[in-house]
């Protein structure tokens, strides 16, 4: 008989994503360092590869907001209390394509990993309180950037009720603060590119004017019209949609190349995570996923973004980051359908509803770079224990 094994493992909620959250130490040895074991081993944990797209079978919810794992481990960097590194787990048959792709960060769960590490012991005693707020250092190792996570304290245990909602939650939470420190690769612009639009010429698509930006994760913005949109589609307006997901792929493998990314479009299908696509549009009033009604004074522009080549249901916490930083550079696509000028915060719209984040642009020798870019989230503990899966087989 072949018993599963237990691996010691926290399901949480970060922002509007989910997903499953391990300690470094606490995985099986040969997990402990990249490669196909691990790999493997938190494909089936997560129940993929599922061709029904519906992980019955493991941990994941058949979608990309849930489709996600976390390791997270002490920090030997100055100044850091821990160190996180993130997976986004594909869901179907990947023919061609990376089971994990870890070539960028998820915002959203980013915000879980404070009160995870304070729960774990991982932040050092001295750096605690018994009321008030505890600001985690997170390095993240999969861009190499500091998050900072304010997780707020009550009688020395992470505070687990509040009045914050956040659009695309249906429960209200503890607020957490959480700052994306120098969100541009320090020495270069934030565009890639070195210009603030570009013209993209995508054979068999059309040419548009875009904005590829690479801060908080590597993102094409291009004008919702100029795709014979409104900027208030919904997911089940574009999701249903295959001829418009292969049109929005192919732009994203484009951009990927025109940003360096990649070194030929066929890289694009194994690097399915960065760069994300998004279109936008002029503040308009439509109505939310959950039947509310965004008016024209709620926010300063649209944006619906794609991840893992399906609309987001509200918008990935790394995708905030880049709609901040190009929206405070004046002339950005963003930034023209926010209104144009200066700016240091914004609201967007998206399908659950309505989003601020604030973030400063500067221009110095290399171009235009932001040394923060913030935002409110949540984030709740839902399960923790054991997950039990088979010991994975692996060629090497």
């Amino acid at each position: 008989m072949t018993r599963q094994i237990r691996v010691p493992a926290t399901y949480m909620r970060g922002g509007t994503s989910k997903g499953t959250l391990f300690c470094l130490n606490e995985l099986p040895f040969e997990a402990q360092k990249p490669g196909e074991f691990r790999d493997a081993l938190l494909m089936r944990i997560v129940g993929s590869p599922d061709p029904y797209g519906k992980h019955i079978d493991g941990m994941g919810g058949g979608t990309s907001s849930t489709s996600k794992v976390a390791i997270v481990s002490e920090c030997l960097r100055a100044d850091h209390d821990v160190e996180y590194l993130f997976g986004q787990v594909a869901i179907g048959k990947q023919e061609g394509k990376q089971a994990i792709d870890w070539s960028g960060n998820c915002g959203n769960l980013s915000a879980a990993i404070g009160p995870f590490a304070i729960e774990k012991g991982l932040v050092p005693d001295s750096r605690l309180v018994d009321n008030g707020i505890v600001t985690v250092r997170v390095w993240q190792a999969n861009i190499g950037k500091t998050i900072n996570i304010q997780v707020p304290i009550t009688n020395g245990e992470v505070e687990e009720s509040g009045n914050f909602y956040l659009d695309g939650v249906a429960f209200s939470a503890p607020e957490l603060t959480v700052e994306f420190m120098s969100p541009a690769d320090e020495g270069e612009s934030m565009f890639p590119t070195g210009n603030t639009v570009d013209s993209l010429e995508v054979p068999n698509v059309g040419t548009f004017n875009v904005t590829m930006i690479n801060a908080g994760i590597p993102t094409v913005f291009l004008d919702a019209e100029a795709m014979g949109y409104k900027g208030t589609e919904l997911q089940e307006d574009i999701n249903q949609d295959e001829e418009a997901l292969t049109r929005f792929e192919t732009i994203r493998a484009h951009a990927a190349l025109r940003m360096g990314l990649i070194d030929n479009i066929q890289q694009a299908k194994v690097r399915q995570h960065t760069p994300k696509i998004a279109f936008v549009a002029p503040s308009q009033i439509y109505q939310t996923s959950s039947g509310k009604t965004v008016s024209l004074q709620d926010c300063d522009l649209l944006v619906r973004a794609l991840s893992m080549g399906q609309l987001h249901h509200a918008m990935m916490g790394t995708a905030a980051v880049a709609i901040a930083c190009s929206v405070a550079v004046p002339g950005t696509v963003p930034n023209m359908a926010a209104g144009g000028g200066e700016r240091d915060s914004v609201t967007f719209g998206h399908p659950s509803g309505t989003l601020k984040v604030g973030a400063v642009a500067k221009k110095n020798d290399y171009g235009w770079v932001v040394d923060k870019a913030v935002m409110s989230r949540s984030a709740r503990i839902l399960m923790e224990g054991f997950v039990r899966v088979n010991k994975p087989h692996y060629k090497n």
